[in-house]
């Protein structure tokens, strides 16, 4: 079964794309994610195009901002593959100064405001940053200037624009030089931890962005009247390419939610008429239990994303039963595929709850043995992705591409299948991987931190099951001496993101329990805790 069944997709053609490979994509599309700006600039200019608190933007408005933007980054001396790194909440800065990057053909490096000062550094010295826009209230959290030797400038946004640096750049005169930008150029650069523990560099091409976004709006129908709710972090994949760039391409409206709660997504939800967003499960969850919920009209939502944890069937009978028009359509991807591999058509998604979807269009899943051979339909092995979504790469990182990436199909980790009728499913992650709420955590990261508390011996992180967020992350940590928890959960806060910090923790002097091989039996570890 493909997507044509249930949506018109436009057509499609092979091209060779990365050097060796020949992957089908949409035979006309913008060049550019600077084009989908301008396109829909000239095709909705009046339109809402960005509503953030009390500001709101048309899209004609929208790009002579960024057109201004890029014309305040290149007086800086940033010109076309320097990298400009954000370290942005969800405002409309982060999505301006994203846009004007693209005018420019520079590449934009995406940070969390959740990540702490070693984890700034070491994104900042990697990519070789030029510049950094960053939250003025994250000031005290960067790097010395001398541990950040590449970086030029660093430019705090405050909420008040009177005390911003940005307003400088906003207020630049337009960029008017044309700047050639290529589909294969890298526009964009995520971090995604890996096995090793260490950030790799994942390089989103103009040409897979633009793919991935003609996806949403073709599979999803997207039109300049949909509204969307950014409601996940802007600076993640699904962020966006789901919401900032999949608006731009259909030309529709972006409203930003700083920071979501449940309670004030749904007001914001109902008065301003949303019809699209993508969130995790969990998210959902916490919306179905405001108590005010049956009071606020969600009549005009139709489109409800969800990924990176399985749909309970109560949240899917429950939210059938309260917003009738809303279609639920699974997604699953990754970084690495510049968000969607699958999507559930809408109206299957009740009738195959335990599938991710079908193949997005263009998309190319197989099921591999550990022998790298294919599997047939039903059987259980490694998802591997190939298509015009699959990033290039990681960057400055040529090993780890080569040990990632096969003939254009990249190595999920994950373990799954596809049936008869070309449904896929996922049944396990790679083992290390856990998922907080949607947030991917590997284990080797953290191991390696608390590798380098003095007190301890050996550590290993293990999901603990939780009902609201799927999991949660548990440490079993083995110390040379009595060490509280506490203490060691303050050693790893300085040290990484919130959400990876372990929330509980058992610290024991007896060794790990390990195999005759001497890796640590982690199920054992889990099964202790009920996983």
């Amino acid at each position: 079964m493909e997507w044509s069944q249930h949506a018109a997709i436009m057509p499609r053609r092979r091209e060779q794309r990365f050097g060796d490979r020949v992957v089908p994509l949409f035979a006309e599309r913008p060049a550019s994610i600077w084009d989908m700006v301008e396109q829909a600039a000239a095709r909705n200019g009046q339109g809402e195009a960005l509503i953030c608190g009390e500001q709101r933007l048309s899209w004609r408005q929208v790009a002579g901002a960024a057109r201004r933007i890029a014309g305040g980054l290149q007086a800086r001396g940033l010109g076309k593959g320097d990298r400009l790194a954000l370290l942005l909440g969800n405002r409309i800065e982060f999505v301006l100064t994203l846009f004007a990057a693209a005018r420019l053909g520079l590449i934009t490096v995406l940070l969390s405001t959740r990540q702490q000062t070693p984890e700034i550094a070491y994104v900042l010295n990697d990519c070789g940053a030029r510049l950094l826009l960053h939250e003025a209230t994250l000031t005290e959290r960067l790097p010395a200037a001398a541990e950040t030797p590449d970086l030029l400038e660093r430019i705090a946004v405050h909420d008040n624009p009177a005390r911003s640096g940005f307003a400088a750049l906003a207020g630049h005169a337009p960029h008017v030089d044309e700047i050639v930008v290529g589909e294969e150029d890298t526009a964009m650069i995520l971090y995604t931890s890996g096995t090793t523990g260490r950030p790799k560099g994942a390089m989103l091409a103009h040409c897979n962005i633009v793919h991935s976004s003609m996806i949403y709006e073709a599979c999803l129908g997207l039109t300049p009247s949909d509204r969307s709710i950014a409601a996940v972090p802007l600076g993640h994949v699904t962020g966006v390419v789901a919401n900032v760039t999949s608006m731009a391409r259909c030309a529709g409206t972006l409203i930003i939610m700083p920071e979501f709660k449940a309670g004030e997504y749904l007001k914001l939800a109902a008065r301003e008429r949303v019809t699209y967003t993508v969130m995790v499960p969990a998210m959902y969850n916490l919306c179905l239990l405001q108590p005010d919920f049956d009071s606020h009209d969600l009549s005009s939502w139709r489109i409800g994303g969800f990924g990176g944890a399985p749909m309970p069937v109560a949240t899917i009978e429950k939210l059938a039963a309260k917003i009738p028009g809303l279609r639920l359509v699974n997604a699953y991807g990754s970084t690495e595929t510049t968000s969607p591999s699958t999507l559930m058509p809408p109206d299957l998604t009740a009738r195959h709850i335990d599938s991710v979807g079908l193949p997005c269009p263009g998309a190319s899943i197989l099921v591999m043995d550990a022998q790298g051979r294919e599997l047939p339909r039903g059987e259980i092995g490694e998802i591997w992705i190939g298509g015009g979504q699959v990033i290039k790469g990681y960057w400055n990182r040529p090993e780890a591409t080569a040990e990632s990436f096969t003939a254009g199909y990249w190595h999920s980790g994950d373990l799954g299948s596809i049936d008869a009728d070309d449904f896929v499913r996922v049944f396990d992650r790679q083992k290390d991987m856990i998922n907080r709420g949607g947030l991917k955590i590997y284990s080797a990261e953290v191991e390696s931190v608390l590798a380098g508390h003095p007190a301890v011996i050996e550590s290993a992180i293990v999901a603990k099951p939780c009902p609201v967020l799927g999991e949660r992350v548990h440490a079993v940590v083995v110390t040379r001496e009595p060490m509280s928890g506490e203490a060691l959960r303050r050693w790893c806060a300085e040290r990484l993101s919130d959400y990876k910090v372990p929330e509980t923790l058992t610290v024991t002097a007896d060794p790990l329990p390990r195999n005759a091989n001497g890796k640590v039996m982690k199920r054992q570890l889990r099964e202790g805790l009920g996983a």
